[in-house]
C-alpha cells in the first residue's frame, strides 16, 4: 500500500501532488463539459488527451505517495501530457473552461517537472 508519510514528504513533492490532483479534477470536469457541449471541444482527440492525463496525474500521486523510484520519470511524462492538453485547451480562448484546464495543466507540468530534481 502507499504509505509514505506526510512528514517524510518534502514541500516540493506536497506541491506536485496538489498540482496533480488539482490538474486531474479539472481533465474530468473539463472532459464532462465537452460532452455536454460537443462539437469543436470534442475535436482533435481532446476527451482521449483529457482522460490520459487525469489517469497520469493519479499515477503521478500514487508513485509520489508510494515513494517510487520510478516517480522522477513519471512526473516528466505527466508534464509532457500535461503541455500537449493545455496546448490543445488554448486553442479555444474564448472558453472559459478550456481556458481554466490549460491553466491547471500548466501548473501542473511545472510543478512535475520540478520533481525530476528529486532523488529517488
Amino acid at each position: 500500500m502507499m504509505m509514505m508519510m506526510t512528514e517524510s514528504m518534502t514541500e516540493q513533492m506536497q506541491a506536485c501532488m496538489k498540482a496533480c490532483m488539482e490538474c486531474q479534477k479539472m481533465c474530468m470536469e473539463t472532459m464532462t463539459y465537452c460532452m455536454s457541449k460537443g462539437g469543436k471541444q470534442m475535436e482533435m482527440g481532446m476527451m482521449g488527451m483529457m482522460r490520459d492525463c487525469a489517469e497520469m496525474c493519479m499515477m503521478c500521486m500514487n508513485m509520489m505517495m508510494g515513494g517510487s523510484e520510478f516517480m522522477g520519470r513519471t512526473c516528466m511524462l505527466c508534464a509532457e501530457m500535461c503541455d500537449r492538453v493545455a496546448m490543445a485547451c488554448e486553442q479555444m480562448p474564448d472558453d472559459k473552461m478550456m481556458m481554466d484546464c490549460a491553466m491547471a495543466c500548466r501548473n501542473c507540468a511545472e510543478a512535475c517537472r520540478a520533481m525530476q530534481m528529486m532523488p529517488a
